[in-house]
C-alpha cells in the first residue's frame, strides 16, 4: 500500500470521527436547548431581559458550533487536495 493511500484512510478516518462526535454534540446540544426552554416557559419569574440574554447565548454557541464545522471540513478538503498533489 502506497504512503499516500495510507494518509488518506488515516484522513478519512478522522474525518468520520470528527463527524459523528459533531453530530452527537449537535444533538445533546439541542435536547438541552429545548429543556431549557420548557423550564424558561414555565418561569413566570423570569424577565423577559434574561430569556434574552439566554437566547443571544444560544444563538452564539449555535453560530460557533456551525463555524467551527466548516473550518474542519475545509481542513479535511485542503488535507485531501495536498495529497492528490
Amino acid at each position: 500500500m502506497k504512503p499516500t493511500e495510507l494518509l488518506k484512510q488515516a484522513i478519512d478516518f478522522n474525518q468520520t470521527t470528527f463527524q459523528n462526535a459533531y453530530d452527537a454534540g449537535v444533538l445533546f446540544q439541542d435536547q438541552v436547548e429545548r429543556m431549557a426552554t420548557s423550564m424558561l416557559d414555565q418561569a413566570t419569574w423570569m424577565p423577559d431581559e434574561g430569556r434574552k440574554a439566554i437566547d443571544n447565548y444560544v444563538d452564539a454557541y449555535k453560530s460557533g458550533r456551525e463555524q467551527l464545522k466548516l473550518y474542519v471540513d475545509d481542513s479535511f478538503k485542503r488535507a485531501e487536495e495536498i495529497l492528490v498533489k
